[in-house]
């Protein structure tokens, strides 16, 4: 077995068996929700930096969750779309390592964003009187730098096991990008460490948070329900319920992919689940958010009159 492994320069993505034409119809359609989600989260962040009522940290932690959400899709979906185009599979070992860090970044930094996020809505609606004493401008930079300094120490973490693993063939990867758990699968040798981990850190950035998320939301809506005012019942619920629509797709569908037991019959359904946890999510966030919330569609049409006037 020793004398058999080698260093290999690429993998082989399988992705999904289509004829080329499909192919080419595909990459026009996710060519589109690239651009939308590029689009969409970029506005966000345009009307937050522009909009002086919206410096507040609600809007601090979703400028956060919106470039998370552009480097998440951009992270693996250009070479995607360039396997589409050019009806090529292949992808080079420093690239798939590339690909694997980033993802596992910025899907841990978005699922810690969320949680963030949770407790921003949970001290204003459950502490109000509070809530600029709490969650003051240190807090919220600490809190952010440390989303981003826990993806990104679960990503090295896992890049120092797979670094150690040896690849001896096949070198086909039975998925449209390097997913961790795929990449694993065509490793020589043990990787039963790296499968721990890859488990573990689920456990740590979607049960964990989304624990603590349901907890908070049980204690909000107990705050929301005493309200008096229709008015204000209202505008809680719509607030929280944005966010909500968030967590229960994003953490829905990635512990569907990630802690339940893995079976060959379940490959290609973790594969179109991935999918829609890669393309379309970071579409979901700026919809919701943008549509949902009446300061961002205030911001939205108030830059659209000051570009008519000029």
């Amino acid at each position: 077995m020793e004398g058999n492994q080698s260093w290999i320069t690429e993998f082989i993505l399988v992705g999904f068996q289509l004829s080329e034409d499909i192919e080419v119809l595909l990459f026009c359609i996710f060519s589109l929700l690239y651009i939308f989600n590029l689009l969409a989260n970029g506005m966000i962040l345009g009307l937050i930096w522009l909009d002086l009522r919206l410096h507040s940290p609600m809007y601090f932690f979703l400028s956060h969750l919106a470039i998370i959400d552009i480097c998440y899709a951009s992270s693996n979906l250009p070479n995607m779309l360039e396997n589409l185009v050019k009806h090529k599979k292949t992808i080079s070992f420093v690239s798939c390592t590339m690909q694997i860090v980033l993802f596992v970044t910025f899907a841990g930094a978005e699922c810690l964003i969320l949680v963030v996020m949770a407790y921003d809505r949970f001290v204003a609606i459950c502490h109000p009187l509070q809530y600029t004493v709490i969650m003051n401008w240190r807090v919220c930079v600490v809190l952010v730098i440390a989303t981003w300094a826990c993806g990104f120490s679960l990503a090295l973490v896992h890049l120092i096991l797979f670094l150690k693993l040896t690849f001896c063939g096949p070198q086909e990867v039975n998925h449209f990008f390097c997913e961790i758990l795929s990449v694993l699968k065509v490793a020589c040798g043990d990787t039963w460490i790296n499968e721990v981990l890859v488990f573990a850190g689920g456990v740590f950035v979607l049960v964990g948070p989304l624990s603590l998320m349901l907890v908070s939301y049980m204690r909000i809506l107990s705050a929301i329900l005493k309200i008096q005012t229709k008015e204000g019942r209202r505008k809680a619920f719509s607030t929280c319920s944005s966010h909500f629509c968030v967590v229960g797709f994003y953490f829905g569908i990635a512990m569907m992919v990630y802690l339940v037991p893995d079976n060959s019959q379940r490959e290609e359904q973790q594969k179109i689940l991935t999918l829609f946890y890669t393309l379309f999510n970071p579409l979901l966030n700026p919809l919701i958010y943008s549509l949902r919330n009446a300061q961002m569609k205030a911001a939205f049409n108030k830059a659209l009159q000051k570009k008519r006037t000029i």
